[in-house]
C-alpha cells in the first residue's frame, strides 16, 4: 500500500492504522462490494442471526456516518424508508433522507418527529432503530465508557418513543460498569435481547452491540 502523505505516513500511530486498513479483509471485502466502510458487515451479520430487517420497513439509523448502515437497507431493502442522522456529513443513499446535526437536540429531534409523523397520541411508527453512535474518545476507559453509555440512553429513550410494537433496537454499546443496568432497562421492554460482539468486530475494540427484538411498548 503507497503512502502519499509522508507527513501521516511518519506518524506512527497514523502509520499502525494505515497498516491495519491495508490487512483488514473487511475493508478490502468493502471495497469489492462497493460499501463505504467495513462497518456495514456488523449490521449484515447481526441480521443474518436475528433477522430483524424486512422489505417495506421504517428505519431510523442514528449516528450514520459514512452511510454503510444505510446503504446496506437501502440496497437489500429497497422498498424501505430510511431515515439517518450524523454530525457529519454523508454522501447521498437512494432511499435515505439524511440530516446532519446533534441528535441530542430538540431540532433534530423535532426533524425526526415530523419526517416520522411521532406525536404523542400517535404511538409509534418505527420498525427498526439502529444506533451506531460513539463519543469521541480520550483513551480513558471509565470516561469513554461513560460517554458512549448516555448516547445510548438517548437512542434508547428515542425508540421507545417512536418503535412499533414487535420493532426493534440495534445500538453500540461499551463494555463497562453500567452496561448491565441499561441491558437489563432494555430487557423490560423488549422480547428477546441480545448482547454480542459481531465477527467484523475488531478483537482490541471495546465495543459491543444491543440487539433487541419484540418491542412491547
Amino acid at each position: 500500500m503507497k503512502i502519499l502523505n509522508k507527513k501521516i505516513a511518519s506518524h506512527k500511530s497514523s502509520a499502525a492504522w494505515i497498516q491495519r486498513q491495508a490487512d483488514d479483509p473487511y475493508v478490502a471485502r468493502a471495497h469489492r462490494d462497493g460499501y463505504r466502510a467495513r462497518a456495514a458487515y456488523k449490521i449484515i451479520e447481526m441480521n443474518e442471526k436475528y433477522h430483524f430487517f424486512k422489505n417495506g420497513q421504517v428505519v431510523v439509523d442514528l449516528g450514520a456516518a459514512p452511510g454503510s448502515w444505510s446503504q446496506y437497507v437501502a440496497r437489500e431493502f429497497p422498498k424501505s424508508k430510511i431515515f439517518a442522522m450524523d454530525l457529519l456529513e454523508i454522501k447521498p443513499i437512494v432511499g435515505v433522507e439524511f440530516y446532519q446535526g446533534d441528535f441530542t437536540s430538540d431540532v433534530a429531534l423535532q426533524w425526526l418527529n415530523e419526517k416520522l409523523n411521532l406525536t404523542d397520541e400517535s404511538g409509534g411508527t418505527v420498525d427498526v432503530v439502529m444506533s451506531d453512535m460513539a463519543p469521541n474518545t480520550v483513551g480513558h476507559k471509565k470516561t469513554d465508557h461513560l460517554r458512549q453509555m448516555v448516547l445510548l440512553e438517548y437512542a434508547l429513550d428515542f425508540a421507545l418513543h417512536a418503535l412499533k410494537i414487535g420493532g426493534t433496537f440495534v445500538a453500540k454499546s461499551f463494555t463497562g460498569g453500567t452496561t448491565n443496568d441499561l441491558v437489563k432497562q432494555i430487557k423490560e421492554h423488549f422480547t428477546d435481547v441480545h448482547y454480542i460482539k459481531p465477527p467484523s468486530s475488531r478483537k482490541d475494540s471495546v465495543e459491543m452491540f444491543v440487539v433487541a427484538t419484540g418491542f412491547r411498548g
